[in-house]
């Protein structure tokens, strides 16, 4: 990393403010980026980090506020203008072509044409330099859907740097990645910056910012909260600086025997996907009450179809699920519901929430019919808003009034809705898939003592997600699910996340060593 007491920075951005209609996103916010460097910036859900990325990139115009690269003024009306300064931007949701080739993808839209025609030999050989100058091996002829997330992301940097990006923006780069891509991706981005390549980070992981950047800004309320050498730093003063507050990192939980019989008990079950081919393989296994059952394993191997079928979104093509002992794998959603079995969804807005209903509409949800939510036909409305009042005060729902709508939420305060009211349903199973998706660093450290609280209090819980972090966090036993299959089983004490993450990618021999 350059010397950053005699190098002018490479990029600055000055005094950036974006107003919108009703909210202030950026307030005279000023950073620096040196050459060959490795910048993080983190902050809370609508902290204005997009924002000023998508600023900087030329997706938004600042309300006030100067850009500068190598000292020279630069003002972008698109990302083509940001494109042509030497900026690139890798998605956290990659925008790639899955039936084109790498090449093809890599020089989509800026095609080297000869006579007319594309030049694919010069574009793959184009290719193929920058793939080993860069280290970032890839077969250029590979089709995009047959490769893995990880080359995937190789291939979004790739795209940048054949356009000649000298600037890298990086949004949640590793929130799809396995333990052991995302070492590849840290040895990939130490290479580009031997190559003077700057680079910035937008990330909500604390121990991955460590890990890597070189300098980090944390942005809270639209605002510069700091900015810290990451060297001179530790993970507890930058969530604290986030959130504005102390926040405890380390999930604390006691040791917990959990009960010796089953509350849920999967057996055999295979389950068709939306193509109809074969999502689940003949998958087992129990959660005890007292105790987190946690499924590891990268998107895509099984956990939305493993979610559906447990609650009855999905129909069971064989095996059984007993609950209590009776098999409830053909009853109804509801029947599962009202048997004191609740489920938090990985997509809060689209399968958790209606989002122009009310908060107390949202957390009386599948309870109106009976009492004293209801009196006869009609609804019990002052328990119902003495009930939502309830919840808002026990989960800190940031909210002015009950009667607010679930679309003017947070998605912190949009998820402790949906906790709220699972939780207040008293189950004796848990289903909890994704719980903190998207979250900042306050949100899921209140989230992860509620769902301790529900372990405590004797629930099974079966936790979904792909943050293996929050796996190993939470999980009594860690069940590793690969192509539709539980592959490896457990005990989160006597394992790692290397080890974890191997199975996680079906290299069960390489686990074993």
């Amino acid at each position: 990393m350059p010397d950053l007491a005699t190098t002018a920075p490479f990029l600055e951005m000055k005094a950036i403010s974006k107003q919108f209609p009703k909210v202030l996103a950026n307030d005279n916010i000023s950073i620096r980026l040196e050459k060959g460097e490795i910048l993080s910036f983190l902050g809370e859900n609508g902290a204005g980090k997009s924002t000023l990325m998508n600023i900087l990139y030329g997706l938004y115009r600042p309300t006030e506020g100067e850009i500068f690269i190598e000292g020279r003024k630069v003002e972008f009306s698109s990302p083509k203008d940001a494109i042509t300064a030497g900026l690139g931007m890798v998605h956290q949701h990659f925008m790639l072509v899955e039936n084109l080739s790498v090449t093809e993808n890599i020089i989509l839209g800026n095609e080297p044409v000869k006579a007319g025609v594309i030049n694919y030999r010069e574009a793959r050989e184009k290719v193929r330099n920058l793939s080993e100058m860069y280290h970032l091996a890839i077969n250029p002829d590979d089709i995009i859907e047959n490769v893995s997330v990880g080359l995937q992301q190789r291939v979004e940097i790739l795209k940048a740097l054949y356009r000649q990006a000298k600037i890298l923006i990086l949004d949640e780069p590793t929130a799809v990645l396995t333990p052991h891509e995302v070492e590849e991706f840290f040895s990939v981005i130490r290479k580009l910056r031997e190559r003077d390549v700057s680079i910035i980070i937008i990330t909500h992981k604390l121990e991955e910012v460590t890990a890597i950047s070189d300098r980090v800004y944390i942005l809270r309320k639209g605002k510069l909260a700091g900015e810290r050498k990451t060297s001179e730093t530790t993970k507890e003063e930058l969530a604290n600086l986030m959130v504005g507050r102390e926040v405890i990192l380390t999930v604390t939980k006691d040791e917990k025997i959990p009960g010796e019989n089953p509350v849920l008990t999967i057996s055999d079950l295979t389950v068709k996907g939306d193509n109809k081919l074969t999502a689940l393989k003949s998958l087992s296994l129990s959660v005890r009450p007292g105790e987190i059952v946690g499924i590891a394993g990268v998107d895509g191997n099984g956990q939305r179809e493993l979610a559906e079928a447990i609650i009855g979104l999905r129909p069971v093509s064989s095996g059984s699920i007993l609950f209590d002992d009776k098999d409830v794998a053909h009853w109804t959603t509801r029947e599962r519901i009202e048997a004191f079995i609740s489920y938090v969804p990985a997509d809060r807005q689209r399968y958790g929430l209606i989002l122009p209903m009310m908060i107390t509409e949202n957390v009386t949800l599948g309870k109106h019919l009976k009492p004293p939510f209801s009196k006869g036909i009609n609804l019990n409305l002052k328990y119902i808003e003495e009930f939502a009042a309830k919840l808002v005060q026990d989960f800190d729902i940031r909210t002015p009034s009950v009667t607010q709508t679930a679309s003017t939420l947070s998605g912190g305060n949009q998820q402790k809705v949906i906790l709220a009211r699972e939780f207040s349903r008293k189950p004796r199973f848990l289903l909890i898939s994704q719980p903190t998706r998207g979250l900042d660093v306050g949100a899921i450290e209140y989230i992860h003592s509620q769902i301790i609280k529900m372990r405590d209090a004797d629930v099974a819980i079966l936790l979904i997600s792909l943050e293996l972090e929050e796996i190993f966090s939470l999980s009594d036993r860690i069940m590793v699910l690969y192509e539709g299959a539980i592959v490896k089983e457990f005990d989160a004490k006597d394992t790692n996340e290397r080890q974890v993450g191997l199975y996680m990618t079906g290299a069960k021999e390489q686990a074993a060593v």
